[in-house]
């Protein structure tokens, strides 16, 4: 199969962003301890000054402001090569190639925004936070949202609570979600840009399965300048849904970059390790865990890059980024399940990265939508044609 269907460019950028892995920022997180969430200043830096100059800076954020401008199939091969570290599952390379800012600041946001907050946010490549998520639930936020956004004159007054928000304690600023309309109504909601140290804003660590915790926001009156409005008044969800759809893309490739390295980590030792006198790689379950694995992988992968190519043909994308979100995910952990089994004890031993991919894996079933909703938009797609064979 070769690299098919990557061009000889993206062949390029993932080889570089291989290499870069396998030669720089391993060697650095191999110093800090099992679940760090982040590397020290005088690791990370000289990290991320490389990773700008071979060109796999933000991969998200457009060039004309400093970031690698990948189209989504590049940001998926990239995000694939860049989740192969301990850290991966949550932190691409470990902070080492930045965080990028939310492609809705640059494609919804005024001049000012970008020049305020989006051009300083690619620069430092920090954490930008998106607060989306409520008590009152997640997964069809155009209704859960409660969080109210109030007009008086020159502001919006913020007021409502935020739960499992990520990246709060390294950002800045970031998108935050209210309703302006009517409860229920998914023109009712608007998208803000928040700075963190707002007055009337506090936030709560929320301790979680994986090392890396999300936060809880609570806005109590905090007054938002009207020109934080991020795109057009009741627009949010809009916002919001081309968000997430894109941002799945990477999302469940980097899943699929974490189970491919315990795989082959795990076959390199199912080759030496020996049991009743044979190595285990003679014994036909770990070879058929093995090869069940590949082939998962192998398919998941080529879902991804048909998401990713039906996005640059101008496609809906929506059906497909569902397809390669819950595909991948539930790949990932099955995988690495079975590469935990292979490693017996010493898969379970903070040893070995193995189990802290496992925890951290299972959620990524549940972010960025869990697997159920996106077989129901699946299955809402396929129910609205005459017949499922004349599909996509």
């Amino acid at each position: 199969m070769g690299d098919w269907p990557l061009s000889d460019e993206l062949v390029m950028v993932r080889n570089t962003a291989r290499r870069f892995m396998r030669n720089d920022v391993k060697p650095a997180e191999d110093q800090v301890e099992h679940d760090a969430i982040h590397l020290p200043d005088h690791l990370l830096t000289p990290l991320q000054d490389k990773a700008r100059e071979i060109g796999i800076w933000c991969i998200r954020s457009p060039a004309e402001f400093g970031g690698a401008g990948l189209s989504l199939l590049g940001q998926a091969v990239v995000a694939e090569e860049t989740a192969r570290c301990r850290m991966g599952a949550y932190i691409p390379a470990c902070g080492a190639i930045g965080f990028d800012v939310p492609n809705t600041v640059f494609d919804s946001g005024t001049p000012e925004q970008i020049e305020k907050y989006a051009k300083p946010g690619v620069i430092e490549g920090r954490k930008v936070f998106v607060a989306v998520t409520e008590p009152s639930g997640g997964s069809d936020p155009a209704r859960a949202i409660r969080t109210r956004a109030e007009r008086q004159g020159d502001f919006y007054v913020l007021n409502g609570t935020k739960m499992w928000i990520s990246g709060v304690q390294h950002a800045k600023w970031g998108v935050v979600f209210a309703r302006t309309g009517e409860q229920g109504d998914r023109n009712g909601i608007s998208s803000f840009i928040v700075e963190l140290d707002t007055p009337g804003l506090t936030t709560r660590r929320i301790p979680v399965l994986r090392a890396y915790s999300p936060y809880e926001l609570t806005f109590k009156d905090c007054r938002i300048p009207v020109e934080n409005l991020l795109g057009q008044e009741g627009q949010g969800f809009k916002v919001f849904s081309k968000w997430t759809t894109e941002g799945r893309i990477p999302y469940a490739a980097g899943t699929i970059g974490v189970a491919q390295e315990a795989l082959e980590m795990a076959i390199e030792w199912v080759k030496e390790r020996e049991t009743f006198k044979t190595k285990l790689a003679d014994k036909q379950a770990i070879q058929w865990m093995v090869a069940d694995s590949e082939m998962e992988l192998q398919a998941a992968r080529m879902l991804i890059y048909k998401a990713a190519m039906v996005h640059e043909e101008g496609g809906d994308l929506r059906y497909f980024s569902s397809m390669a979100k819950v595909t991948a995910t539930e790949t990932a952990h099955r995988v690495v399940d079975r590469c935990v089994q292979m490693f017996g004890a010493l898969g379970v031993a903070e040893e070995m990265p193995i189990e802290r991919w496992f925890r951290e894996l299972r959620v990524k079933r549940v972010g960025e939508g869990p697997s159920e909703v996106q077989r129901m938009v699946v299955a809402r797609a396929l129910l609205k044609t005459k017949s499922a064979s004349d599909g996509n």
